[in-house]
Formats: structure tokens, C-alpha cells, sequence
């Protein structure tokens, strides 16, 4: 239904274009205008807002892991972060990065297919330069090829890398990466033909002061195997269970460590005020306890175990008879058991 403007909105509008504040032109072409989402048949999209966000999500964890892995390797500041996941052919991917630049092709198995990790010359060059033993965080643009000591260093970075990539994936897919080849030049690593749609992880990289791109590209082609476990349900899911069956294996081999106070329990008896402050020098105290009954050892302010005194050798000492059930062990033991299923 058309909307109808009020005499007021009218006299606004009127006034507005005598003064020139809207151009009648302008306005006569937006309302022209529809809210349409244009489709381009010759990039059909393959991924869904959800596949995108969970690749988005896991390559956040290996950004995560690859600042830290770099910063280690290089004894440097380094900054890695997910700038944008996006869907295109690959032919735009190839055009849109520089010539000369470090292109690795990455062998993804269990899946089959290849996928590329385009590393910025700046970056690069920044990189060989920490592990050269070089301090200086900025230096002029440098675009050539590598030479075989510099492809054989960056290779070494790659390598390890690909590790993060496969902890980052292990959620999904028990990922083994292998570094296949690496290309100075776009066009001699077509991994798939140029129409053909791949998902893009665009990484904006720091090394000191140097800052560049670091793109992944992955064929739509290698993941379709896995494409149905790139949903936000399943990663959090498994990322769930991992989590808990990994930190309850973590909590229980350092509480094994926790140093505790093991206390013996003689005896307790209710006492007035004025009866301790009567007590004196070699005076008695009738406890409720008989000599033959077993004593309580507490851990904390729980108690743990029935048990007899004793000595060994020169040092007292309790044997333990019974050991007192426990809520919170067996509590404890589900929850385990019920992370490992």
C-alpha cells in the first residue's frame, strides 16, 4: 500500500527543494530504485552464511596459533587475525594477488584436492629477515624472487604453520597438510580450473612494524567431503566435547600434584567456657571415644577414612581400616566417564 504524506510532510518536502537541500533528480531515481540481490550466474555461490562463519571461526583458532607460533619462531612481535572469509572463482582469486609473490600449494590430505597459501612479498621478506638475524622492523618494498637459502628458510616457516592449520581443524577433520610446492608466479599453480568457486581466508599479518595479507584459498571441491560438518551446530558441539573430555584430563592430573593436609581425629567433646578456663597443667579431659574405636582422618574439613594409631619406628603413625564414601569422588568419575563416550 502507498504510503500518504501529511500536508506538513508535503510543505517540508516543497521547502526543502526550493532550497535546494534535495534534488528532485535524485530522489525521483531512488525511488525508481528496488531492493533487489543481484545474482551472478557465472559465480553460483557454494557456501552458505553458516559454512562461512564456521571457517571464519576455525581459522580465527589458527590465526590464534599461528601469532603465537611466529612470535616464538622469530623472537618478534608478530599479529595474525582473520580480516574476511569470502566466496569467489579462482580466477579472481589469482588476478587479485601480486607477481611476483610466495604461493605454497598445500597437499590436503585425507581430502583429496590442493589448496594455496599466498604469503605477501612484504611479509615474506620480513620473515627471512628476523631469521637472518636482521632488526630492522621496516625497510623499503621488496618484490623479487627467492633465492634457494630464502625458499628453503620460508619453507621451513610453512611447515610449521600447516601445524596450526591442522590443530585449528582438528574439530572437523583430522587434517594432515603437506607442503607440495611452492610458485613465485600466480599462474603456475591453477589447482582447479578458473571457474571453478573456492572460499577465501584473507589474514592480515604484522611482523614488527610490516604489515601485509596472507590469503588461504581452499576449493570448494577439497571440503565438499566435509561441508556438512561446517555448520555452527556441529562445531560447537564438538568443540564442546573435546573441551570437556580435554580440561577434566587436565584437572585431574593436577589435582593429583595438590599437596593436602591429612588430619587425625582423636576425639571431640562439648565444653563450657568457664570449664577452659579452669583448665590448668596435667588436668583430664574425658573425650566420647573409646580406646578401641577407630579414629576419623579428614582431608580439609571432610572426613575421609576410619584408622587405627600406631608407630613405625620412631614416628607415630595410623593404618587405615575403612575408607569413608565419598559424594564428590564418585561425582567426579561420571562426569568423566560421561566425556569419554
Amino acid at each position: 500500500m502507498t504510503e500518504v504524506l501529511s500536508q506538513d510532510e508535503i510543505d517540508q518536502l516543497l521547502t526543502a527543494i526550493s532550497t535546494g537541500e534535495v534534488d528532485a533528480e535524485e530522489m525521483g531515481k531512488s525511488i525508481d530504485q528496488r531492493k533487489v540481490k543481484i545474482y551472478d550466474f557465472k559465480r553460483p555461490g557454494k557456501f552458505s552464511k553458516d559454512q562461512i562463519r564456521t571457517i571464519s571461526m576455525i581459522h580465527e583458532t589458527f590465526a590464534r596459533l599461528t601469532t603465537t607460533g611466529l612470535s616464538a619462531q622469530l623472537r618478534a612481535l608478530a599479529h595474525v587475525h582473520v580480516a574476511s572469509v569470502d566466496q569467489l572463482t579462482y580466477e579472481e582469486f589469482i588476478r587479485s594477488i601480486p607477481n611476483p609473490t610466495t604461493l605454497a600449494v598445500i597437499d590436503m590430505e585425507p581430502l583429496k584436492g590442493n589448496a594455496v597459501l599466498e604469503i605477501d612479498p612484504s611479509i615474506t621478506f620480513a620473515i627471512i629477515e628476523k631469521l637472518f638475524g636482521g632488526k630492522s622492523d621496516s625497510g623499503p618494498k621488496i618484490s623479487r624472487e627467492l633465492t634457494e637459502i630464502e625458499s628453503a628458510v620460508i619453507e621451513g616457516v610453512i611447515v610449521r604453520i600447516l601445524g596450526n592449520l591442522r590443530e585449528a581443524w582438528s574439530n572437523v577433520i583430522d587434517l594432515r597438510p603437506r607442503l607440495g610446492r611452492i610458485e613465485v608466479n600466480p599462474q603456475f599453480a591453477q589447482i582447479v580450473p578458473p571457474s571453478d568457486m573456492v572460499v577465501l581466508v584473507t589474514l592480515e599479518t604484522k611482523i614488527g612494524e610490516v604489515e601485509g595479507m596472507t590469503n588461504f584459498c581452499i576449493p570448494y571441491i577439497t571440503i565438499e567431503p566435509v561441508i556438512s560438518k561446517l555448520s555452527g551446530q556441529y562445531w560447537y558441539s564438538s568443540v564442546r566435547k573435546g573441551t570437556t573430555t580435554e580440561y577434566l584430563a587436565i584437572i585431574k592430573e593436577r589435582l593429583e600434584t595438590v599437596i593436602v593436609d591429612l588430619i587425625v581425629e582423636i576425639g571431640k567433646i562439648d565444653i563450657k567456657i568457664k570449664d577452659v578456663l579452669a583448665l590448668r597443667l596435667n588436668d583430664c579431659i574425658k573425650l566420647d571415644v573409646k580406646t578401641k574405636d577407630n579414629f576419623i582422618a579428614n582431608i580439609g574439613n571432610r572426613s575421609k577414612f576410619e584408622c587405627r594409631p600406631g608407630t613405625v619406628g620412631s614416628k607415630m603413625a595410623i593404618q587405615i581400616v575403612k575408607v569413608l564414601s565419598s559424594k564428590e569422588i564418585q561425582d567426579f568419575e561420571d562426569i568423566e566417564e560421561g566425556g569419554e563416550e
